[in-house]
């Protein structure tokens, strides 16, 4: 075996050993974290669902109690996941990860807790795209805009009056932004029309299930 030959063969098997000693040193910092990282994405979940689910609704993991739920004519999106909250073993609270397609600037995310007896908990945008200054007060952040959900229920305002302001309804608008607050009222309205119809099949099911509804809500029922 001539001497080039040789070194390189010596060149590829120091790679490989590097290559082999590098994926054993990525494996073990990832045995060494998984837990670690799957603790904090927990928390991190709870953190959000505190938000809008008081912790003294539910004595439950309401995470690990979720189901998956398809129903986009009602929550906006292909597959939703919703929590269950329960306390004392019964059912106290869903959690509903909704989204609002109609947005001025595109789909809006929610966060919408509702009560056992259908009262709203808590609405919190997790995610949208609105104009600064304008859509962006749906944000808690910037307003209290979105606080004026909870405590709300179907018949609460009349189904009428589930609209924005300048649409004859009870729900201010933003000066220069309809389209961001009509939207998210409307998304809120459908979620709690969702559970007062299918509310009792979501928390019946097997914790981490996946529900089919392929009805919508009816042309009378569109805020």
């Amino acid at each position: 075996m001539n001497e080039g030959l040789r070194e390189s063969l010596r060149a590829g098997a120091q790679l490989a050993l590097a290559g082999l000693a590098a994926a054993a040193l990525l494996a073990g910092t990832w045995a060494l974290t998984r837990d670690r990282i799957a603790d904090a994405e927990q928390r991190a979940k709870l953190q959000a669902l505190e938000i809008v689910l008081p912790p003294d609704r539910y004595d439950n993991d309401p995470i690990a109690d979720a189901v998956q739920v398809r129903a986009p004519a009602w929550l906006g999106s292909e597959s939703a996941t919703v929590s269950r909250a329960r306390l004392a073993g019964a059912p106290s609270a869903l959690v509903l990860e909704v989204v609002a397609p109609d947005g001025y600037a595109g789909p809006i995310k929610l966060l919408i807790a509702v009560a056992a007896d259908g009262t709203v908990l808590g609405v919190r945008v997790t995610a949208h795209q609105e104009t600064p200054g304008l859509g962006d007060n749906i944000e808690a952040g910037r307003s209290d805009w979105i606080t004026r959900f909870a405590g709300r229920a179907l018949g609460d305002p009349p189904a009428s009056r589930w609209q924005v302001q300048r649409d004859g309804g009870d729900f201010p608008q933003f000066a220069g932004a309809t389209l961001t607050p009509r939207a998210v009222v409307a998304a809120v309205r459908r979620t709690l029309q969702f559970v007062a119809r299918h509310g009792d099949a979501v928390r019946a099911a097997g914790p981490g299930a996946t529900l089919s509804f392929d009805d919508a809500p009816a042309p009378d029922d569109a805020p």
